[in-house]
């Protein structure tokens, strides 16, 4: 049976809200910590970094357990409704520092806190993208679903980078007007956290409400070692976990600094106008690649010539920032022409990325004959978390080597130095640009699904399961 418009909506909906929450976090963690509340960036990268260790070992198990669920319910959506619960709470927590609470507290305290949002993000993003094998047909129906919940990821993701700063000050001159700008920023967080949150909530209980999986894609409970060496079998899921990996830690180096590079290098005292209106421009343009620029392009080429064709712009735009930032540009519509070909490729590459993982479920199921889209989806759900782990961990040194702190004065007066500013923009632009590169060669090596393999794979899955009266 296909897919309803309700089913689809749904689904649409609680991607919006998913991504909410991680872009928030992705985005907006380190400058909380580190630039509003103080914390050292090398402190707050290492934090970053040993969550995403301890992801390693979470997000397996949590596909297992995930797995293994029998409910009347299904093995899904009762992980999903739990993990969105608790992850809203925590995020919430997360951006609402106790006032008073410094020093090694603090720190104990975003350790504790952050670890902690991974771990509940786990426990609901995983059966998120498990469902696409779960209720799907396969072939177009699952390449459609698979670019509707990316694009409507992007939605969400979208929707925090674009109002997030502006949320912030308003909310928090509510009731502390006069205020310092760090304590207006402080108080912004903590309610703007509180919004998201809640929104999260709703948009999942409205998901889990009108989406069901099928019977079709039901298995024998596996084992930890059996879910493990067929994980570790399926050549193709580790190929495109290895380049989102390396595509996601590209843009998350660039995000993650991005409000630095406005605050403190292009500067002035509406930067934060500036920063605003380029993360509306990207978003916007994110949301077109994933709903408009690919499924048109995809009428005339492959995936993978997509796939080729997005990290080819993407290279591209962030040669030309580079060229464009050492010769002095400081227009935020200058910036936009090659943040133009970046937004326009990372939309297509956050849906092709899916749409690869979800086929290397059915290969996985002809080579091993076993089909584990929870433990396939759980490693998207840690390569996700591990790219944002890399990324921040970068930054963090990029800030501490420039001399970015808290202290604004001293910024602006460090960054009068050019090997500051140099540090800077060739993070944001040079490392991208290696890390995009070997995506390319490990991706052209490795990756075999083409559509006719595809096809090949799917008659022959056909063929099984009619033979075993599946």
């Amino acid at each position: 049976m296909r897919l309803s418009g309700k089913e689809k909506f749904s689904y649409g909906l609680g991607a919006v809200g998913k991504d909410m929450v991680y872009m928030l976090s992705a985005s907006y963690v380190l400058y909380y910590y580190q630039d509003v509340l103080g914390v050292n960036a090398v402190i707050m990268g290492i934090i970053l970094m040993v969550a995403r260790i301890f992801d390693a070992f979470n997000d397996p198990i949590m596909g297992v357990i995930v797995a293994k669920t029998r409910t009347k319910w299904g093995k899904f959506r009762p992980w999903l409704l739990i993990g969105t619960i608790s992850n809203a709470v925590v995020l919430y927590l997360m951006f609402a520092v106790p006032v008073g609470l410094d020093g090694n507290g603090l720190v104990a305290y975003a350790a504790i806190a952050y670890i902690l949002w991974g771990t509940t993000y786990t426990m609901m993003d995983i059966p998120f993208w498990s469902m696409i094998p779960a209720f799907t047909e396969g072939g177009q129906e699952r390449e459609g679903l698979s670019t509707l919940g990316r694009s409507c990821a992007g939605v969400g993701s979208a929707i925090v980078t674009i109002i997030t700063m502006m949320c912030v000050t308003v909310l928090g001159k509510i009731g502390h007007e006069g205020a310092a700008a760090k304590e207006i920023e402080r108080y912004g967080f903590k309610w703007f956290a509180l919004i998201v949150a809640v929104l999260f909530i709703v948009f999942i209980v409205i998901c889990c409400m009108n989406i069901k999986e099928k019977s079709n894609v039901d298995v024998e409970t596996p084992s930890i070692g059996q879910m493990m060496k067929a994980l570790l079998h399926n050549d193709q899921a580790v190929v495109i976990v290895v380049t989102i990996v390396l595509i996601n830690s590209s843009l998350y180096i660039t995000s993650n600094l991005l409000i630095y590079f406005f605050k403190y290098d292009l500067a002035g005292e509406n930067w934060n106008v500036n920063y605003t209106l380029f993360n509306a421009f990207g978003g916007g343009i994110q949301i077109l690649s994933m709903m408009v620029f690919y499924p048109l392009i995809r009428k005339f080429m492959s995936t993978i010539n997509v796939f080729y064709t997005s990290l080819v712009m993407a290279i591209s735009g962030y040669a030309v920032l580079l060229v464009m930032m050492c010769f002095g540009a400081s227009s935020v519509y200058a910036l936009m022409v090659p943040g133009f070909f970046i937004f326009v490729a990372f939309g297509m590459l956050t849906v092709l990325t899916t749409v690869f993982l979800a086929n290397s479920v059915d290969y996985g199921e002809y080579k091993n004959q076993r089909r584990d889209e929870s433990v396939i989806f759980s490693m998207q759900t840690f390569v996700v978390q591990l790219a944002s782990g890399v990324s921040a961990m970068i930054a963090s040194v990029c800030l501490a080597i420039c001399n970015i702190n808290d202290n604004t004065a001293d910024v602006v007066a460090s960054m009068t130095e050019e090997r500051n500013l140099l540090g800077l923009r060739m993070t944001m632009t040079i490392l991208p640009i290696i890390g995009l590169f070997v995506a390319i060669v490990v991706f052209a090596k490795k990756f075999i699904l083409t559509d006719d393999k595809l096809t090949e794979i799917s008659c022959a899955l056909e063929e099984r399961r009619n033979d075993t009266g599946r």
